[in-house]
Order: structure tokens, then C-alpha cells, then sequence
């Protein structure tokens, strides 16, 4: 059994303010009676009851959704706290009244009326406080349980964005290899089989949700290898990981559909080719991911671009919701700027 001490001192600080607060309307029923008495009573009786109760309910089999038992034996334990604490805490609240002298000289006692309330206040005040304990308890492992099915909802989200990114990027590079296929076919064979090692090495990879940020990089320069094949010295890349960031957690496939755009509207419909810079720094708490090309700018024809980008919005509003964005500018002397910023972990 390991109980959560914290947590039982915030049980046992609500407790005291209910028994004051219990003392203070019975004081206000009978303003003529002294208050120190009321009080000694409510606390000893309160604070023993919740103590046989709540520290009680580890001791005997309870319910993993509640951490309280259930049927009879929650029953009986509520029972015996009630009598236990009425008892003891009667003698404790009689014993620091004579101690402290709280009972005031003549004080007349009708001890069959403050029986009677004694009963009564004990047994509705431990019943509605056990009530108290058991519900936040149980609002508790619900309030896990929807967060729980949250998550996997986003997860499952994600796997179908994902589903519908990875034979997107498929087709793109089929799309290229045969293109090659005609007017160089060795080439096309040597960029085939790359792209079989490239299938092969990050299967295992796609099927998570999140890697990290190294594996982000290791994907992208496999991918860019293949585009190396076709372009050859008309692109120019360039990967700059700091190391501190290498284990940052980033949906799979989050920079590829940036560095295809890239490629395909940027670089590709140049001549001379240009430089492809993916980049990733932390900046204020945030983890900031930079795709950069000296191509032919956003004034240029994207034809197909916004699959891509709609993907890579949507997937991050899944994971992270308005603390990530994406955002395109004009990068200089000339081409495009993809810009990511998400939480950093």
C-alpha cells in the first residue's frame, strides 16, 4: 500500500474547514452557549472519523476506478467510522474542553438534547463527507478516463492523416521515377533502389505517431538522396540539427511535404536548380522548424502544394492546437520560407 501523503494532508485540511464550519452553524443556532466547546467536539469527532475512514479504505480491498471498496464492505466502513469517531472523538473533544478549560462556570447541560444533535450532526456530517471523498475520487478516474480517450482519439487521428500523407508522397516519387525512366534509365534503376532502401528503413518508423526530431532529419536526408539522383548537382542541400535538439518529439512526416514543395515549386523549375536549407533552432520555449529555398518564390505556380501544407496545419492542430503554427514568407535574396513553431518539450 502507498498512499499519497499530499494528498491525504489536503483530505485532512478540507475536513477540519468542514468541522468548523459545522461548529460555527451550531454556534449560530445557539449564540448563548459558548463556542470552544462546539469546536473541540466537531474536530475530534470529524478529523478521527475521516482518518478511520479515509486512511481505512487502504487496508481492505477497493475498487481500482474509486480506490474505495465497494458494496457492503464500503458500507461498513463508513459505518464503523461514524461509531469509532463519535466515541473517540466525544473523549478527545471532553478531555481538551477540561484541559483548556473551555466548559464556563455554571454552564447548565441537557445531555439529552446534545446527545441527540451529537448523533445526528456526526452521522450526516461523516456520511456527507465520506459521499464528498468517494465522488472526487471517482470524478478523479473519470476525468482520466476522458483523457485517456482523448488521446487516443488524436492518435488515431493522426495514423489517418498519416495514411493519407505517406501514399501521397508515394505517388510524388513514383511520379518522378518515371520521368526518369525516359530519358536516363540507369538512373532511374539506381534511384529505384534507393527508394526501396528508403521504403524498407522507415516502415517501422511510420507506424508510431511522434519520433524524434533526429529520425525527422535521417528520413529527410534518405528522401533527399533520392532527389539528389534525379536533380544531381542542380540541388544543393544543407541539414543543420543542434544535437541538444535531436531528441525533440515531432509528428512523423512533418517536414517532408515542406521540403517536396520546396523541390517540386521551388528548386525544379529553375534552371541552374538552388539551395535547400532544413533547419531547427529553440526559441523562446519553443522548438522552430525552418524549410528554406532559393527558388522561384511564392509568386511562382504551386500546383498541388496545398495537400501538403493542409496536412502539416491539420496535424499540428491535432497534437498541439493554437501553440502550433505554420506560416510561408518570402525568404531572401530570393525563394520561400516554411516556418514551424511548436511547444518544445
Amino acid at each position: 500500500m502507498r498512499l499519497d501523503w499530499v494528498d491525504k494532508l489536503q483530505h485532512m485540511l478540507q475536513t477540519a474547514a468542514f468541522c468548523l464550519a459545522v461548529a460555527t452553524l451550531q454556534y449560530a443556532f445557539e449564540p448563548t452557549r459558548p463556542y470552544g466547546p462546539p469546536l473541540a467536539y466537531s474536530l475530534a469527532i470529524g478529523l478521527l472519523t475521516w482518518a478511520i475512514v479515509d486512511l481505512g479504505r487502504h487496508l481492505v480491498p477497493s475498487a481500482a476506478e474509486t480506490g474505495w471498496p465497494t458494496g457492503i464492505q464500503g458500507l461498513a466502513l463508513v459505518l464503523v467510522g461514524i461509531v469509532l469517531g463519535w466515541f473517540g472523538g466525544n473523549a478527545i473533544g471532553d478531555l481538551l474542553c477540561r484541559t483548556f478549560g473551555l466548559y464556563p462556570p455554571g454552564l447548565v447541560i441537557d445531555r439529552g438534547r446534545d446527545l441527540r444533535n451529537s448523533i445526528l450532526i456526526t452521522a450526516m456530517a461523516g456520511i456527507a463527507g465520506s459521499y464528498y471523498f468517494y465522488s472526487r475520487n471517482r470524478g478523479a478516474y473519470l476525468e482520466r478516463r476522458m483523457g485517456e480517450a482523448q488521446r487516443h482519439a488524436n492518435e488515431a487521428r493522426l495514423k489517418l492523416l498519416e495514411t493519407q500523407l505517406e501514399p501521397h508522397m508515394l505517388f510524388n516519387t513514383l511520379a518522378n521515377l518515371r520521368a526518369l525512366i525516359g530519358v536516363d534509365p540507369a538512373r532511374a534503376q539506381h534511384m529505384l533502389d534507393h527508394m526501396i532502401a528508403y521504403l524498407r528503413s522507415t516502415l517501422d518508423a511510420s507506424r508510431a505517431t511522434t519520433h524524434p526530431l533526429q529520425a525527422e532529419f535521417d528520413r529527410l536526408r534518405d528522401y533527399l538522396a533520392l532527389m539528389a539522383i534525379r536533380m544531381g548537382e542542380r540541388l544543393q542541400v544543407d541539414l543543420q540539427l543542434p544535437a541538444d535538439l535531436a531528441l525533440q518529439p515531432v509528428p512523423t512526416l512533418l517536414l517532408q511535404p515542406l521540403v517536396e514543395n520546396a523541390i517540386q515549386h521551388g528548386l525544379e523549375p529553375q534552371v541552374g536548380g538552388g539551395r535547400l536549407t532544413v533547419a531547427a533552432r529553440r526559441d523562446d520555449g519553443q522548438l522552430v522548424l525552418e524549410v528554406t529555398d532559393s527558388g522561384a518564390g511564392l509568386s511562382g505556380s504551386t500546383p498541388g502544394s496545398g495537400f501538403g501544407l493542409a496536412q502539416v496545419r491539420e496535424r499540428l492542430a491535432t497534437l498541439h492546437g493554437s501553440r502550433a503554427t505554420l506560416s510561408l514568407e518570402p525568404a531572401q535574396p530570393r525563394g520561400t520560407r516554411a516556418t514551424i513553431r511548436l511547444p518544445a518539450a
